[in-house]
């Protein structure tokens, strides 16, 4: 009997290709997108090429057809606005910068997707995510960093637990985006030229600062102080929502000298400035720790850490604490922690583990 899986279809050419692999490996593919935003009359998904309203469901319906697999729409508009969307907000008025991808992936494309699918009766769900699933030799399971290094994705998935990862495939992590363009076309897939998508699917016009008043209305802090190392009053700021670590435009402070965001201080409602120079760190601290490649952290391990996803890397120690946190030394000091973001930790190139900076 053919296992069958639910591959989580976005309308992009990622996920498209992801499905037409998996049926030519002999599954049984069943075609799910998951709505999750309420509308999109204020944004054109369209030209974004974003993931989240009905022009993606009809290019996902368009691609199953094109397959001949069945397809259908889940709504899940209640687990994303409430493991997503609040906590996204919720993070940007503590001071912190959030990263809602991770979020949305572990709450709702495997916490929410598998456990309907499962339910169904399917044996496994598949994403279109440029990672790859390895079993190490001790029998535990982690990510593998995709064949496209340019594209790898592990960074946003380090959250995912071995019964998710046990229950995953990703077939797209073995191709370069290339190759995954010229097997679309090459199938006269719909979408084989359809753009990817580049901003936070509910924020398209990345006016975040926006989007959170909008939401947070009258809980949003108002204008406080900009300040330096010192404690010393440099200027107003127009609130902490519009401001991140490592930010050096739009702070609208005439000193004289380019100066960058250090801190923000949610407490007393002030944005910490500072030289370059003191944008850099050579240790952080990180909670909500989830380790993939192994069982716990027993003693402090090398590794090669990543504090965005964008970054490349540094090399650095860590070492779980008696609280639970883990502390990360880095050898040389790096740019611009930023409390909310993840750190996720590689070693050999694939994903030890990771956890949310403090």
């Amino acid at each position: 009997m053919k296992k069958r899986v639910v591959v989580g279809m976005s309308g992009g050419v990622d996920s498209s290709v992801a499905a037409y692999l998996l049926k030519e490996q002999g599954y049984e593919v069943i075609g799910v997108t998951m709505q999750i935003w309420q509308s999109e009359e204020s944004w054109d998904v369209q030209e974004k090429g974003g993931c989240c309203g009905l022009s993606a469901v009809e290019d996902a319906a368009r691609v199953a057809a094109e397959l001949q697999i069945p397809h259908y729409v889940m709504n899940f508009r209640d687990v994303f606005e409430r493991r997503v969307i609040d906590y996204f907000v919720e993070e940007y008025v503590r001071g912190h910068t959030p990263n809602p991808c991770i979020a949305c992936n572990r709450y709702v494309k495997w916490e929410a997707l598998l456990e309907r699918s499962l339910a169904i009766g399917a044996d496994y769900i598949a994403t279109g995510h440029y990672a790859r699933i390895l079993r190490l030799p001790g029998g535990r399971l982690t990510l593998q960093t995709a064949a496209c290094a340019a594209k790898d994705q592990t960074y946003a998935l380090y959250s995912l637990t071995q019964e998710q990862l046990a229950r995953t495939l990703m077939p797209v992590g073995e191709y370069t985006k290339a190759q995954i363009r010229e097997i679309a076309g090459r199938q006269g897939l719909a979408v084989a030229d359809k753009p990817d998508s580049q901003e936070i699917c509910f924020v398209p016009d990345g006016d975040y600062a926006g989007f959170i008043e909008r939401q947070a209305g009258e809980d949003i802090p108002g204008p406080g102080e900009f300040v330096d190392g010192t404690g010393k009053v440099l200027g107003r700021h127009k609130g902490i929502i519009h401001y991140t670590v490592g930010q050096r435009r739009g702070l609208g402070l005439p000193l004289g000298e380019r100066v960058f965001v250090t801190r923000i201080d949610r407490d007393r409602n002030q944005v910490v400035v500072g030289k370059e120079e003191e944008v850099f760190s050579r240790e952080l601290f990180c909670d909500r720790v989830n380790l993939m490649a192994v069982e716990e952290l027993t003693e402090p391990v090398r590794v090669r850490a990543k504090i965005r996803y964008n970054h490349a890397g540094a090399d650095c120690s860590i070492e779980r604490l008696p609280d639970g946190r883990v502390r990360c030394l880095f050898e040389t000091p790096v740019r611009a922690v930023t409390p909310g973001q993840a750190v996720v930790f590689y070693r050999d190139g694939y994903v030890l583990g990771g956890g949310t900076i403090l």
